[in-house]
C-alpha cells in the first residue's frame, strides 16, 4: 500500500527543513553573516528552497534559536534535574546548558547580541528557565533553598548570572573553570536559606 501524496510531500518538507536547519546551524556558526545563498548550497537546495521554509532571514534565524533551545532543553532533561541535591542538579543543568552553548560560540553570541523585547527575550528563554526553576522550587520545598522570593524570580537571576559567567569566560577574564566556580558560588548565595 503506497502513502498518499499528501504524506509524502509533507515528509519531504520535513526532511528539507531539517536539512536547512542543519546547515544555517554549521555555516552561521562558522560564518555569522553566511547569505542564504551559502545556507541554500550548504544544504543542497535551492534559494527558493529556502524561502518556501522561511520566508525571511529573521524566521530562519529565530528557527535557529528554536533550535539550540530544544538541544539545550534535552541536554538539561537529560542532567537528572530531579536527581540528588538540588544545588548539585542545579549546577549539572546550567552545565548542561552551557555545554550546548560552548558547541556554537559565534552563533550563540550572535542570538545574544539580536535585538529582542524584553517579551520576546523571556519567550525565548522560557524553556530553559522552566527548568532551573524546577529544581529551585525542588529545593525549596526540601528547605535547600529560600522559599522567601518566587522560585521564577530566582531562576531569572539565575539565567542573568549564568550569561555573566560566559561573557566574563568569553572574553578571558577567567577560564571556563573558575567562571563555572564563580558561578555555582554566586548561585548558592542567591538561594541560601535564611541563617
Amino acid at each position: 500500500m503506497s502513502l498518499p501524496p499528501t504524506h509524502n510531500r509533507r515528509a519531504d518538507a520535513r526532511r528539507n527543513r531539517i536539512a536547512i536547519l542543519d546547515a544555517a546551524v554549521r555555516l552561521l556558526d562558522a560564518q555569522p553573516d553566511a547569505s542564504l545563498d551559502a545556507i541554500a548550497l550548504a544544504a543542497g537546495m535551492t534559494r527558493q528552497t529556502i524561502y518556501a521554509h522561511f520566508p525571511s532571514r529573521e524566521h530562519l534565524m529565530a528557527a535557529v534559536v528554536d533550535r539550540i533551545t530544544e538541544e539545550a532543553v534535552a541536554a538539561m532533561d537529560a542532567a537528572e534535574p530531579d536527581v540528588g541535591p538540588a544545588a548539585d542538579a542545579l549546577m549539572r543543568v546550567l552545565q548542561a546548558g552551557s555545554r550546548t552553548a560552548e558547541r556554537y560560540p559565534a552563533l550563540t553570541r550572535r542570538i545574544g547580541s539580536l535585538p529582542v523585547t524584553p517579551q520576546a527575550d523571556q519567550e525565548r528563554h522560557a524553556p530553559v528557565a522552566d527548568r532551573i526553576n524546577r529544581v529551585i522550587r525542588r529545593g525549596q520545598e526540601n528547605g535547600e533553598f529560600d522559599n522567601r522570593l518566587p522560585s521564577d524570580w530566582l531562576a531569572a537571576v539565575i539565567v542573568k548570572i549564568g550569561h555573566a559567567a560566559g561573557e566574563v569566560a568569553d572574553a578571558g577574564r577567567m577560564s571556563p573553570a573558575e567562571a563555572a566556580d564563580a558561578l555555582r558560588t554566586v548561585m548558592l548565595r542567591v538561594l541560601a536559606p535564611p541563617a
